[in-house]
């Protein structure tokens, strides 16, 4: 991998260029989370209230961020996590960023909600691929992606638990931004204002396969973004799902088995009997409860009640190297990189992905230096400073 300053030099760098490129409904998409945007505030406030103890003369000549993941060793501490609009924001982005992720030797978690098919991803990005999971309230639906993900070569499922109902997000009602799509003059207007997205990306699919459409969701649910959706839903909750739906999975699914969309230690715990490989603490970036709490709040309890009996990943807020530092310090195994990675793909596919990876790798070795840690492992709890809680009266 090498930098590439084309792409700026930090997060906010991608995320302004993104914001060029990108229509606004589709930016916002990506950029934004649920109601008032408070679980995102709680997010990184959470990063901002934890520093790090810098450590010097230590011999830190030989760092190496290599960690062992499900039994499978990788370089770097982090993988992309599951997001469904990559294929909106670069013509098939699916491909783009698993290759990038591919070439970093990380793996790339494919979403449910994803327009470039898992059998074409696997095919042409090659690398280790996860695949997101739903479950649908017709559990045929979701035994058919099963089946398609084991079948394309997919050794890793991810099930997220979270979006017990339709989380409420009321910018993309603004921006017309919603399924299926309907021409208005805002979106039309948006569209045109950004012609290099509508030539390189929505323009190339109409051209090859016409309108996009979730080319992931079981037969019964995938239709073009445009054709009407309002009889059968384009991702129908289950608000009726419990516990055992996922032993029942985790007896039909001989691979990992990892659970993402847990904030509270009862449910780590709930997770790991019901057979879990690993977990996600996640909020889902706050794009479903809105006044969730920051994950990195909620990672030291959840560490602690379940211990070594299961992996634990991190997911939610992470936008720069010393994020997941403060991540891992604080007890997980790995991080999940979501928006960074997507910023990234958006303004330049694959090395747009890429960069991104490599901006947050360089990053990660420097506060390692600081830090006085050669090895992932070395770094504790006791790398991180907490300023004391002001007593009142």
């Amino acid at each position: 991998m090498s930098f590439d300053s084309r792409f700026g030099y930090n997060f906010d760098d991608l995320r302004d260029l993104a914001k060029k490129r990108l229509p606004k409904g589709l930016f916002e998409f990506v950029d934004r989370g649920a109601e008032d945007g408070a679980a995102i505030r709680n997010n990184h406030d959470a990063f901002g209230r934890i520093s790090l103890y810098p450590r010097p003369l230590r011999d830190v000549s030989k760092r190496s961020q290599a960690i062992t993941l499900f039994g499978r060793t990788q370089p770097l501490p982090f993988c992309l996590a599951p997001t469904g609009a990559a294929g909106l924001l670069w013509y098939q982005g699916e491909v783009a960023t698993a290759r990038a992720a591919a070439q970093a030797g990380i793996p790339y978690a494919m979403s449910t909600g994803s327009i470039t098919s898992i059998e074409k991803v696997a095919e042409q990005a090659g690398g280790e691929l996860w695949f997101q999971l739903y479950l649908f309230p017709d559990r045929a639906m979701s035994m058919q992606l099963v089946q398609r993900a084991k079948a394309a070569g997919y050794r890793t499922l991810v099930v997220t638990i979270d979006t017990t109902v339709s989380p409420n997000r009321e910018h993309n009602y603004r921006n017309g931004f919603n399924i299926p799509l309907k021409l208005t003059r805002r979106n039309v207007w948006d569209v045109m204002t950004h012609p290099r997205w509508g030539a390189g990306v929505i323009g190339r699919y109409l051209a090859t396969s016409g309108m996009p459409r979730f080319d992931n969701l079981p037969d019964a649910l995938r239709r073009s973004m445009a054709a009407d959706q309002r009889k059968t839903g384009l991702m129908p909750k289950n608000d009726s799902l419990t516990w055992d739906d996922l032993k029942q999975l985790r007896d039909l699914w001989e691979g990992t088995l990892i659970v993402k969309g847990i904030v509270h230690p009862d449910d780590a715990c709930e997770a790991v009997r019901c057979g879990a490989d690993g977990i996600v603490v996640s909020n889902h970036g706050g794009r479903v409860l809105d006044n969730a709490p920051a994950t990195l709040d909620a990672l030291p309890a959840i560490v602690d009640a379940v211990g070594d009996r299961t992996t634990v990943l991190f997911d939610s807020g992470i936008r720069r190297g010393s994020d997941i530092v403060k991540a891992l310090a604080l007890g997980a195994d790995a991080v999940l990189v979501g928006r960074a990675a997507m910023w990234g793909t958006a303004v330049g596919g694959e090395a747009g992905a890429a960069h991104a990876i490599s901006m947050l790798r360089d990053e990660v070795d420097r506060v390692m230096g600081f830090i006085g840690c050669a090895r992932i492992d070395q770094i504790s709890r006791a790398s991180c400073f907490r300023p004391p809680v002001a007593r009142v009266g």
